[in-house]
């Protein structure tokens, strides 16, 4: 007997009439998540008008330290990977222990990138970094933190998912929910490798 798969992941067959029923939400999903993509475009444009406008206090080289982004880094990455192999795991119907335990790694992951942030930020305003200090300063915090409080929507999106899921099961409304959730956590992947590469390797190039 063939596993159906589900809305959107496209590895092997295809359920036609899962798919038609799926189109309008997930169009405007990505409507939602383009209009993001502006927010974020603007508040970068902000960052790079704003880069040297230090008004005399700390810089990106005084500030930024690349060992613990990479790390952050590799925890989204990480995220992102765990994330993938749950929707295959929706896909070719493994259970939903298996399910739930993707997912509690992509929780995980992204809590620690939370934490890991939130030292980094604890550690600038030690130094007196704060976004009352300078232009940079706040066009980085207008940016940065945003992305982190996106992350925690949806580490808080996986909640409500898990507890979806052991109280619904896993029925055409859930497995949708589910891939616009995984949508949202591959494009702030995308946001961060933006950050990572405009705000922090070209903040600390020589």
């Amino acid at each position: 007997m063939s596993r159906a798969p589900h809305p959107g992941v496209t590895l092997g067959g295809r359920n036609e009439p899962h798919h038609a029923e799926a189109e309008p939400d997930l169009f405007g999903f990505w409507i939602f998540l383009m209009s993001d993509a502006v927010l974020f475009a603007l508040l970068f444009a902000t960052y790079g008008v704003m880069l040297h406008g230090t008004a005399g206090g700390p810089g990106p080289h005084d500030l930024y330290e690349l060992r613990p982004t990479l790390i952050e880094t590799g925890l989204l990455l990480a995220s992102s990977f765990t994330w993938g192999m749950g929707a295959i795991a929706l896909k070719y119907g493994d259970g939903r222990r298996v399910l739930l335990g993707w997912m509690s790694a992509t929780l995980l992951l992204g809590l620690a990138f939370l934490a890991m942030e939130a030292h980094d930020f604890a550690g600038m305003f030690a130094r007196g970094a704060t976004p009352d200090r300078s232009g940079f300063l706040s066009a980085f915090f207008a940016l940065v933190p945003l992305h982190g409080l996106h992350v925690l929507a949806g580490c808080l999106w996986i909640g409500v998912m898990t507890v979806q899921t052991l109280t619904i099961g896993l029925d055409d409304r859930t497995k949708t929910n589910l891939l616009r959730l995984g949508l949202f956590l591959h494009f702030l992947d995308i946001v961060w490798i933006a950050i990572f590469s405009i705000v922090y390797l070209q903040g600390l190039a020589p």
